[in-house]
């Protein structure tokens, strides 16, 4: 490799100006360390302040401190910078590169670098919308840029939403993979090649070819969601009017609430519709629900939460439902199992889904995060997390292990209760 060589495919964002430089891609593209080049080359010409941040940073070794110590010997620039321990100097123009884990900084914290003329953003997958917001305004003096390289995870992560999905204007954005490294070597291509043949298709194509994942590392429900998008039943679909709409809830109200809408033909599980929300009354969906004017079917709720009675108005979910004029499923209807035994019959369900790709959006980013506890010393897996993510999955769970007694038979339509004065106030479920 020449001392001062990159790939042609980044070239124009390091010899460009542009508020943001964006280089994505898969593993061995050249990106990270060619931006440390780029940097260093330009802190010999100009004096500049330099900021490399990534979003958790809690020792100088998570940074990319080493990568620039790195290219610093690869280019015999030992007599230029002086490499510290927790930052790296040009002695002889004042240049200076600083190290930061954005997650740890607050909107007054990150006053302490105003003046900044570059920002690194490395690993840009993991940075937050939190800590974009944060840095973003921080990053404004007269000509400044702020650089970003990452190996993209979910379409839904903020910086691949922000800066690939709807990049800003004046953003010069790259997509670079191991075939557009011209340093690409025999060692980097066993690797691949080696990966290629152990590694499923999708974590391959995650890793060298800079693909999304269909589902976050570790996600509970990972296989299911990647074979539902190979099979691209995560799609259109439309309300059938000759089939039933079951309503399915995960019940909250200082929490998440969550409803799943779903219709059944044959054995397949047709979901339309996803609702999440908080602090609002079941008399409140209840209307919301009947706007769409479905053919509705039974309602279902959990095992034991739904038929609880509340201690202020001495009603259960059931009830305040029945009165609302919604067929509810009866507790001797309903399954109850634990949840490790929910998850198992979800698994087997998940081959018989199809869910609106627009509609359900929100469900299905919970699909894809879905995950459990992971103990730090012993590496093994505990307990599914209770997140903002988890809700949806739950009433997935309880969708799957009822939807076998779910059927497009039952009563006539149900009346148009307009409101529901005795409990619309006394419960949120």
């Amino acid at each position: 490799m020449a001392e001062f060589d990159f790939p042609d495919k980044i070239l124009p964002l390091l010899v460009q100006p542009a508020p943001y430089k964006v280089a994505y891609g898969g593993r061995g593209s050249g990106k990270s360390w060619s931006f440390a080049r780029g940097l260093l080359l330009k802190g010999i010409a100009t004096p500049l302040r330099v900021l490399c941040a990534r979003e958790v940073q809690k020792s100088i070794q998570q940074s990319v401190h080493q990568t620039l110590t790195d290219q610093i010997y690869k280019m015999k620039l030992q007599s230029v910078y002086d490499i510290g321990k927790a930052e790296i100097i040009n002695r002889k123009n004042g240049t200076k590169f600083l190290f930061v884990g954005l997650s740890d900084l607050t909107a007054d914290s990150i006053k302490s670098y105003e003046g900044i003329d570059i920002a690194w953003v490395e690993e840009g997958q993991t940075i937050t919308d939190r800590s974009w917001k944060i840095l973003i305004p921080t990053v404004r003096k007269e000509g400044s840029e702020i650089w970003i390289s990452f190996n993209p995870e979910l379409e839904s992560d903020p910086t691949y939403e922000r800066f690939v999905k709807n990049p800003p204007p004046g953003a010069m954005v790259v997509f670079m993979n191991w075939r557009d490294n011209p340093f690409w070597n025999d060692e980097l291509e066993a690797k691949r090649l080696e990966d290629k043949r152990r590694l499923v298709q999708s974590e391959y194509d995650w890793i060298w070819e800079g693909k999304c994942k269909p589902a976050v590392e570790g996600a509970i429900y990972f296989s299911e969601v990647s074979k539902m998008e190979a099979d691209g039943r995560i799609c259109n679909v439309p309300y059938d009017p000759m089939l039933r709409v079951h309503v399915v809830y995960d019940l909250g109200f200082n929490d998440e609430m969550a409803i799943i809408l779903a219709q059944k033909h044959a054995s397949e599980v047709r979901i339309i519709r996803y609702f999440e929300d908080t602090q609002r009354t079941l008399a409140e969906y209840s209307a919301d629900l009947r706007e769409l004017r479905y053919n509705w079917g039974k309602v279902w709720l959990p095992f034991s939460d739904g038929f609880s009675k509340d201690f202020k108005s001495g009603k259960g979910s059931d009830q305040i439902l029945t009165a609302l004029g919604w067929d509810v499923a009866k507790k001797e209807e309903v399954s109850s199992v634990d949840v490790e035994e929910g998850i198992r019959r979800t698994r087997l369900v998940f081959p018989r889904m199809y869910v609106d790709k627009t509609n359900c959006a929100q469900l299905i980013e919970s699909w894809k995060r879905y995950r459990r506890h992971i103990n730090r010393q012993t590496m093994t897996a505990g307990a599914p997390v209770h997140d903002q993510y988890s809700h949806g999955a739950d009433c997935t769970r309880y969708l799957a292990i009822n939807i076998d007694k779910m059927t497009n038979e039952g009563r006539k339509p149900m009346p148009m209760v307009a409101s529901y004065s005795p409990l619309d106030d006394a419960v949120g479920y």
